[in-house]
């Protein structure tokens, strides 16, 4: 809900995500799809609508957008069309798009996203369709023309259309982040939204709390989550101050300026008649066998919600760190990896703190970690049998983390092993409380904080190598003598 200066207002969002299909051929051509080649170095003939050029049905794209509708919990459509949707692409030489419409591969799905607040909301999706994305045409390169480069066009692409069922900007950016989640999952898009592999339009309406639905604007083509956020915010904004200044939202397609944040107009938004979709004479109806896509369930992997249940009930995981450790695959795998036959809160807190704040703080991704799961088990078991301390073992995470070396051999070149010696520690603590009568007095007074200063100085004393656990007893038991 948003306040605005005549009252509450809500917000109503549905979103249409463009992933580009992992496949390294195109929708309907044999063209690579592989991403960073020179302009127009990736054009088939069928990409470049030469005369005669007849489109064949890429098969891997077909099997990726039903893996992605099984994933959603949606229904696969036996029977789906391909359609012509004639709209002017300056960078899509054919002059129409081939898409689908009325007859979509996927159906009717849903998602669950959770929210910040610890709970949870089931979002509709209306539909799934394939359909060819366009080139690209670029403005920079020249300053009295545009150029095009087609080796975008004819790349496929799963449209995913949620139900207007979203409310805020928070709900909007976790429908997109849990829909990223699941299609890295089941490799049917790499989700790279940097690349233009995944993007997002944000269609917004705004009503008086239980109205009917205002008009929407579509926001085009919003490339990261965090902009979708903005977007929606200014978008809804500005939607609201234009009805209580007394104006009417007119229907139109705008775009996200994401360097100063606000939405700007593009052009009148088209409504479906405009297009004027017919089916495709060039390609026949798609129609899939039941056994075939009950195979293709049986590729699907463990998804994150069904993973973030296990390692709750399994691991004993709170829900919020469950979470965090299952958005990404290759996360929830090396977490696994780590808490195999070990304290599994212990991992979690190591990846989700000492690892995930090393990468932050270096700017380095997941996939280049320099320390692997099986070198970050190894640290913790050295925690577990006493040879460190967690002050120590994240020492030597520090050093494994710049060297990538193993910590048993840290520990041994740098001498970093834990002194738990009775007799060492005795002494360090000795030589501490006798240089130190005023903490003395303060503890025999009854201020029972002065210990933790002792047990820093025993530590500061022995490089930070004693048992904290050895030095808290010896110290109360001298203390109170």
């Amino acid at each position: 809900m948003m306040q605005g200066r005549t009252g509450d207002w809500e917000t109503v969002i549905g979103l249409e995500v463009h992933a580009q299909v992992a496949s390294r051929s195109k929708l309907f051509s044999g063209a690579s799809t592989e991403f960073g080649a020179e302009p127009n170095a990736q054009v088939s003939l069928v990409d470049a609508a030469m005369p005669g050029m007849l489109p064949v049905l890429n098969a891997c794209a077909v099997e990726q957008a039903v893996r992605t509708g099984l994933a959603l919990n949606a229904r696969i459509n036996r029977v789906s069309i391909f359609a012509r949707k004639n709209y002017f692409y300056p960078d899509l030489p054919q002059g129409y798009q081939i898409s689908q419409y009325e007859d979509p591969v996927v159906g009717a799905g849903s998602l669950r996203i959770d929210l910040e607040d610890g709970t949870a909301r089931d979002i509709g999706i209306t539909r799934l369709h394939l359909e060819q994305d366009a080139g690209k045409s670029v403005h920079d390169r020249d300053p009295r023309r545009t150029l095009v480069d087609l080796n975008r066009a004819g790349v496929a692409l799963m449209e995913i259309v949620s139900e207007p069922d979203l409310r805020s900007a928070e709900e909007a950016g976790a429908y997109v982040a849990k829909l990223r989640s699941i299609l890295r999952y089941i490799g049917s898009c790499d989700g790279n939204m940097q690349e233009g592999s995944l993007r997002v339009d944000v269609n917004i309406s705004v009503r008086r709390p239980g109205q009917d639905l205002g008009t929407r604007c579509e926001v085009k083509n919003v490339n990261s989550i965090r902009f979708v956020r903005q977007a929606i915010e200014f978008e809804a904004r500005r939607q609201i101050e234009i009805i209580e200044d007394g104006g009417e939202i007119e229907q139109e397609t705008r775009l996200f300026d994401a360097d100063r944040g606000v939405t700007r107009s593009m052009r009148n938004k088209e409504d479906a008649h405009d297009y004027r979709y017919f089916p495709d004479p060039d390609l026949p109806p798609l129609e899939l066998d039941e056994d075939w896509i009950a195979a293709l369930r049986e590729t699907l992997p463990e998804l994150p919600d069904a993973k973030k249940r296990r390692f709750t009930e399994e691991y004993g995981l709170a829900a919020a760190d469950a979470a965090t450790l299952v958005a990404e695959r290759e996360v929830a795998d090396y977490y696994e990896a780590v808490a195999a036959d070990r304290d599994a809160a212990m991992a979690a807190n190591w990846v989700t703190g000492e690892l995930f704040g090393a990468l932050n703080r270096a700017g380095t991704a997941f996939s280049d970690s320099p320390v692997d799961a099986a070198a970050l088990g190894r640290l913790l078991d050295l925690v577990s049998d006493g040879t460190l301390s967690n002050r120590l073992a994240k020492d030597v995470f520090e050093i494994m983390f710049e060297t990538g070396g193993d910590p048993a051999r840290i520990v041994a070149d740098r001498d970093m092993t834990q002194v738990s010696d009775t007799a060492t520690l005795e002494a360090a603590v000795d030589e501490v409380i006798a240089g130190a009568p005023e903490q003395v007095a303060q503890f025999a007074s009854g201020n029972q904080k002065v210990l933790g200063w002792f047990v820093g100085q025993v530590m500061k004393a022995t490089g930070g190598k004693a048992n904290p656990k050895a030095v808290n007893e010896i110290l109360r038991n001298r203390l109170k003598a």
